[in-house]
């Protein structure tokens, strides 16, 4: 295995656990009194189910995994155990209930208010068959841009070294090519988003319910029950939450702007904004690739080992900054979206042959190195609002960020082939040349069965790229299907956001949903 960096390298040592086969399981949970530390337990009942394949690489032992957890830290779930990732027709299902989605059914949080967008499809817009402007709804990135700018500039003298070349390698980016700030404006968008829901009572002395309606309060307690059965009476589930010392404890819409809650969640925008970073220097040192966002990759511009180490400072940063946020499960999130990326790479490298097949193979690595980071800097975003991590919320934050994530990556797969280098700022067919197969590809071998050896081997004898590019243009459905899946993924980020109170933040990430998946670059 090849590590790119020695952060990279230790972080994998505890990464590669994700890989162990994980079956359906009940949870409970036992809380310790001792404050402010998260105190949980956790023990696991297996449910038999029909095994599906899962990809195993690498295994770590239970002995070993025993020993990086105690009765104050919890393993997330991965989001992809939580949401579904498939559609129905497509053999998809609902994952079952957990401590982490034990929420993300409910409606309790806008029943009671009018809003425009209820009931909202994306194929109704513009771009996607359908006639309404997706115009109409607020421009994402011009409602935040004015917000954003401090930390745009600020975030180049966040990475400042005292050494000259380390220092000119970790701001490359920051400084030129940057774009649009993608996944600091999701975090911007979703601080103010959250800032218009109020948080609800979690815990089993609460009713939970946020309004006087029955209906509400009846609805709230059937999913306390799920939650409670999901992930016991009172632990992780109901806290997380960072304490709000402003107006009433309770952040609002109004006294959200210019505080400190929105400054450390701008915070952890440019802390995403440098994790997403280090993670493309080192990819490009590990593809050995010549571009990225335009022009030329940091390694070819310096040599990898500073790109590397480029890479390890900016997550060294990155670390520190997050550790000032002062919430601790938001500490313990972020850094699970860290290691997650990890297991991305490996699960990339050291995947077996037959996973190499699997649709829900493609979209477990999709999520490990695309959508982890977005899913949990939303669940973060509304840890640091004042919402507890079982939450309606947060649910629907973490959910929102895995559909997009995922939309984001098979559109990203689908330009891949559609687009011009020109156009993309990277090289075009870039995965088939590091072996990789994506949605399109794989539709075309469940078409075309000839293409299966040739995935399986990942391409490395002559003729084989060139076999999978006809058969993929040849195909009348692998590309539709692949742009299918894409829209399944970016309408269930929809729908979460929907359980939000209406809000001109939230209709912007509406907006970007729709971006997301009628982008051609």
């Amino acid at each position: 295995m090849v590590c790119s960096g020695a952060v990279w390298c230790l972080l994998a040592s505890s990464a590669v656990d994700a890989f162990v086969p994980k079956q359906p399981h009940s949870v409970t949970a036992s809380v310790h009194t001792k404050a402010p530390s998260l105190s949980v337990s956790m023990s696991a009942t297996p449910v038999e189910k029909p095994k599906k394949f899962r990809p195993n690489p690498v295994v770590v032992s239970p002995e070993a995994e025993a020993l990086s957890h105690s009765d104050t830290t919890m393993k997330l779930i991965p989001s992809y155990e939580l949401f579904q990732m498939l559609a129905e027709e497509e053999g998809g299902e609902e994952p079952p209930l957990s401590s982490g989605n034990a929420m993300r059914d409910a409606s309790v949080l806008n029943t009671d208010q009018h809003d425009a967008l209820k009931g909202l499809q994306l194929a109704d817009y513009n771009g996607l068959g359908g006639k309404q402007k997706i115009e109409q709804l607020p421009d994402p990135f011009k409602l935040v841009e004015k917000e954003l700018q401090p930390f745009s500039d600020s975030i180049k003298e966040l990475v400042s070294s005292d050494q000259p070349i380390l220092s000119m390698a970790a701001k490359h980016f920051f400084e030129k090519r940057h774009g649009k700030r993608f996944r600091p404006t999701i975090v911007q968008l979703m601080a103010k988003t959250v800032a218009a829901a109020t948080p609800e009572k979690l815990g089993p002395n609460h009713s939970r319910a946020t309004s006087n309606n029955n209906n509400n309060a009846h609805q709230h307690e059937a999913a306390n029950s799920e939650l409670e059965k999901a992930g016991g009476a009172s632990g992780w589930q109901w806290s997380g939450a960072s304490t709000i010392e402003i107006g009433g404890g309770v952040v609002t819409p109004e006294n959200h702007q210019g505080s400190e809650v929105w400054r450390r969640q701008a915070q952890l925008g440019q802390i995403v904004e440098m994790i997403h970073v280090a993670s493309l220097i080192h990819d490009d040192v590990l593809d050995e690739a010549d571009t990225r966002r335009g022009g030329e990759a940091v390694h070819k511009l310096y040599s990898n080992k500073v790109a590397v180490l480029a890479g390890d400072y900016l997550l060294a940063r990155a670390s520190v900054l997050l550790a000032r946020l002062e919430n601790t499960a938001v500490v313990q999130v972020m850094a699970t979206a860290l290691e997650s990326l990890v297991a991305g790479e490996i699960m990339q490298l050291k995947s077996p042959a037959e996973s190499l097949l699997e649709m829900e193979s493609y979209l477990r690595k999709s999520y490990y190195k695309t959508a982890s980071l977005i899913c949990y800097a939303c669940r973060s975003t509304a840890l640091l609002g004042g919402h507890a991590y079982g939450s309606t919320v947060a649910t629907a934050c973490e959910e929102f960020g895995f559909h997009l994530g995922l939309a984001y990556q098979i559109q990203d797969d689908i330009l891949d082939f559609t687009a011009a280098a020109t156009v993309l700022g990277k090289p075009a067919l870039a995965d088939m040349d590091l072996g990789l197969s994506t949605a399109p590809i794989l539709y075309a071998a469940q078409e075309f069965p000839h293409l299966k050896p040739l995935v399986m081997r990942r391409f490395k004898e002559k003729g084989d790229k060139q076999a999978a590019l006809e058969a993929l243009y040849k195909s009348d459905v692998a590309m539709d299907k692949a742009r299918a899946l894409a829209r399944f993924h970016a309408q269930r980020a929809v729908d979460a956001l929907l359980r939000l109170p209406p809000s001109e933040s939230r209709n912007a990430l509406v907006r970007l949903t729709h971006a997301v998946i009628t982008r051609k670059k």
